[in-house]
């Protein structure tokens, strides 16, 4: 039992553990985060942020931050989009860089934070994250070694199909589809070539992470040509199965999105269900 004068009562947050090694949360508020499943209504996105066709809010990944990293520490996103990652770091006084391949996004990345009189370090970088290493050096960050990386990869080609939820972006004229590159791995036809290339960005990510950090990666299950392809699933195999860089899974939380509207998939013909959920998978590098 820890002796009375290594907590700090800080009201209705709890008690704080001085000894904390992993964040600066109370017992309740750690206690809290550990449920594995949650609900997360976002504000609604603003202009710049609609732009691109599969944003997470700021509010989400802010909770992870908090729990998985402390003031100061350094977070990294390799496919960053718009900036989520990078606006909730600053948002907690921690530092952070992201790479985005998308030139739009990442012009419309700098801009918000350029926006922002954030105090510590946040970096976007535009970039091919299959060679983070590489970008890293030119950028004089090679000798970083992050504490946490969280993100949130294309859903392999989900985005590429004029999908019913995405006519009404297509009316607007919106993005949807991340973008034209053919090294975007979201524009890879054959799913086994996008598990393995998604895997050989996370092995760059294992190298600039330090010992017994931990790695978010928000994704789905998908729906293509009549069948459910168990992304979420396969992409926790195929972390945990690299030689020399497999990342260790730890668990998995579940984020339930109640407040998405129901559409008629496949009635009075067959099961398609309205998936209304997102996994966060959670690795840890253990060495």
């Amino acid at each position: 039992m820890e002796p009375k004068n290594n907590y700090v009562d800080l009201g209705e947050r709890g008690k704080y553990n001085k000894n904390n090694k992993l964040n600066d949360l109370t017992g309740k508020e750690w206690i809290k985060f550990s449920k594995s499943w949650f609900i997360h209504r976002p504000n609604r996105r603003k202009n710049n942020e609609v732009l691109h066709p599969a944003k997470y809010p700021e509010s989400l990944v802010q909770e992870f931050i908090e729990f998985f990293t402390k003031k100061n520490q350094w977070v990294l996103d390799p496919f960053l989009g718009t900036g989520s990652t990078l606006i909730a770091s600053g948002n907690l006084n921690r530092n952070a860089i992201g790479v985005e391949l998308n030139e739009g996004y990442y012009k419309i990345s700098k801009d918000r934070i350029d926006g922002k009189q954030f105090k510590k370090n946040i970096i976007p970088l535009n970039g091919n994250s299959l060679e983070l290493k590489d970008l890293l050096k030119q950028n004089g960050a090679n000798r970083r070694k992050f504490d946490y990386i969280i993100t949130s990869p294309p859903y392999w080609n989900q985005l590429e199909r004029n999908s019913i939820r995405q006519k009404e972006r297509n009316n607007k004229g919106l993005d949807t589809k991340y973008s034209n590159s053919k090294d975007d791995i979201g524009n890879l036809k054959s799913y086994a070539d996008f598990i393995e290339f998604q895997s050989q960005i996370f092995d760059q990510v294992y190298d600039v992470a330090k010992p017994n950090a931990y790695l978010t990666v928000i994704t789905n299950n998908i729906y293509y040509k009549s069948k459910l392809y168990p992304l979420a699933y396969d992409t926790a195999i195929s972390l945990t199965n690299r030689k020399n860089k497999s990342w260790v899974l730890k668990d998995e939380k579940i984020w339930l999105q109640d407040d998405k509207p129901l559409i008629a998939l496949g009635v009075n013909n067959a099961w398609v269900g309205n998936r209304h959920h997102q996994y966060c998978l959670i690795f840890r590098k253990e060495v």
